[in-house]
């Protein structure tokens, strides 16, 4: 649940939100997904329920009376992304509605972040959805940090790292949150105290171009990033994390699902946009463990 916007890339516009992109990664290897946000009652929002139609993405999009949001995206000569994100757009309104209660009920894998709680409308359809989330062992609240320009505060963060039991961020975002929880040491000390002090039951940190970790009770896993040859990286992150949820609620080994995540997000570099559809090889190798 989250954003739902168009990224206008130099290439020209490509449909994007963190949100909706995990949930496209993960509908791919098999699961059922759905997007969750809100678009306007303009032409934007009309090319957003086509979009995902046409891709087969399914989705529970509110209308409203706020304009669909847009993201202008500048790439450096790496393809690392830059974003002007607009403001009092339709995400920032996601509605609760019985749908959502209802949908809430049935979900194992809910994946939330930052950006959209900026507004009180859509953190309290954030809050709620939690709430009506089945209280498993097995169930995963995702919460990919996702912090950008201005949008967050420590009151909403902590908010979701107590809600929260998989924390996904990069190594920026981690020397924002040692700043503001106070954490100090090296790289592997305040991953620990995040993990142990929210109760995690898996921490992500992506390190971009040098390497990314995978913290468990029992496990920390460490796999560099491969070099290829990135088209824009806009999305990566996303798409590992799904991989990486998709690949656990399979059944998959951590280090095992830490290579798809990797993989998988390398891949995604190679590709324009955030949404590409992956190949069958990286598709397959969940497909096995579910028996489809």
């Amino acid at each position: 649940m989250g954003e739902a916007l168009w990224d206008i890339l130099p290439e020209g516009p490509r449909i994007g939100g963190a949100p909706a992109n995990f949930v496209w990664h993960a509908g791919q290897f098999g699961f059922e997904s759905v997007a969750v946000s809100a678009v306007g009652e303009d032409i934007l929002g009309d090319d957003i329920v086509r979009t995902f139609d046409g891709m087969g993405l399914r989705h529970c999009l509110g209308r409203v009376g706020f304009p669909t949001g847009t993201v202008q995206v500048t790439l450096d000569i790496n393809g690392i992304p830059t974003y002007d994100i607009c403001e009092g757009v339709a995400w920032d309104h996601i509605p609760w509605s019985a749908e959502l209660e209802t949908l809430a009920a049935r979900t194992d894998v809910f994946c939330f972040g930052s950006l959209a709680q900026r507004n009180e409308v859509s953190r309290d359809s954030i809050r709620r959805f939690l709430q009506h989330m089945p209280v498993r062992k097995e169930s995963l609240r995702v919460f990919d940090i996702n912090l950008r320009q201005r949008f967050y505060s420590r009151d909403v963060i902590l908010e979701s790292l107590e809600a929260c039991n998989i924390l996904k961020m990069n190594d920026e975002e981690l020397e924002i949150l040692s700043a503001m929880f106070g954490l100090s040491g090296t790289f592997d000390d305040r991953t620990l105290e995040l993990f142990r002090k929210f109760g995690l039951r898996c921490l992500i940190v992506t390190c971009g171009a040098r390497d990314s970790h995978v913290f468990t009770e029992e496990v920390h896993s460490v796999i560099e990033t491969p070099q290829v040859a990135v088209r824009d990286t806009v999305g990566a992150g996303d798409s590992f994390c799904a991989a990486l949820c998709a690949a656990l609620c399979a059944g998959m080994e951590v280090r095992e699902a830490h290579r798809l995540a990797v993989d998988v997000s390398a891949w995604v570099c190679t590709q324009p946009g955030a949404m590409p559809t992956l190949p069958d090889t990286l598709i397959s190798r969940i497909r096995w463990l579910r028996g489809v």
